[in-house]
């Protein structure tokens, strides 16, 4: 934790060095290393604990600071991987990170990317996001005014306030199930990880290139071309050094 700070503040020192008062942002990367094997794991706690302090150091020097969640060692879909990737996830949010990046798909410590973990950890994000947002009061007196409305022994599902917010009331996950098991056999009995690839399909089916303006694009290429033209090579850049 001693090296990550300092050379997170190092990195921002150099940076004031070289351009005074340009916006910065407080990094670092975290692994642990399995003692059996010397590989690099994700998702231990240890790595949950230095999030927290590195939280606390961010706001301790007042800059904003970057993480990365949604983590594990799994080299599947499987188990491992939803725990490890919801611990990680947890962690960030509750230590307060202000850009996430690596938030998606992220396999075997960052060795490979899953199509299927991918969507199902942008949704995850989804609903944590929807957590740091906290409890939305805007509703409240109206809420509690239903209370009376239905009385004992009533249901609220038929209230004209049900009707209203049911679709914003709570985050209702795609790609997790929640049906009954007769509902679940009926679709199918697929697991996460079939839902997943199936909806990952549909979005590669169904994109459409964004249109970039004709003359843009042009000016673009061009301006590609001339730098790759004016910088010099590689090995040239060697030589001069």
């Amino acid at each position: 934790m001693a090296q990550l700070n300092a050379e997170a503040l190092s990195a921002l020192a150099y940076t004031q060095v070289i351009r005074r008062g340009a916006p910065a942002i407080y990094g670092h990367y975290l692994s642990t290393v399995s003692m059996k094997s010397g590989a690099p794991m994700a998702g231990t706690p240890e790595i949950s604990l230095m999030n927290f302090m590195i939280g606390q150091m961010a706001r301790f020097y007042n800059v904003p600071w970057r993480s990365s969640n949604t983590l594990g060692g799994s080299k599947i879909f499987d188990a491992q991987a939803g725990y490890e990737s919801a611990t990680t996830l947890s962690a960030v949010m509750h230590a307060g990170a202000n850009y996430i990046w690596h938030s998606a798909g992220w396999n075997e410590a960052g060795m490979h990317c899953s199509v299927a973990k991918f969507v199902v950890d942008a949704e995850q994000c989804a609903m944590a996001y929807r957590m740091a947002q906290g409890p939305q009061w805007g509703d409240f007196d109206e809420a509690v005014a239903a209370v009376d409305d239905v009385g004992p022994g009533g249901h609220y599902l038929g209230h004209p306030h049900t009707q209203a917010n049911f679709q914003r009331a709570f985050f209702m996950p795609e790609l997790f199930d929640n049906n009954s098991i007769e509902q679940w056999v009926a679709q199918g009995a697929q697991d996460v990880n079939q839902r997943a690839l199936s909806y990952a399909r549909r979005l590669l089916e169904a994109y459409e290139e964004p249109k970039l303006d004709a003359a843009k694009d042009e000016a673009l290429l061009d301006y590609i071309a001339r730098r790759e033209r004016e910088i010099p090579a590689a090995d040239e850049l060697n030589q001069c050094y």
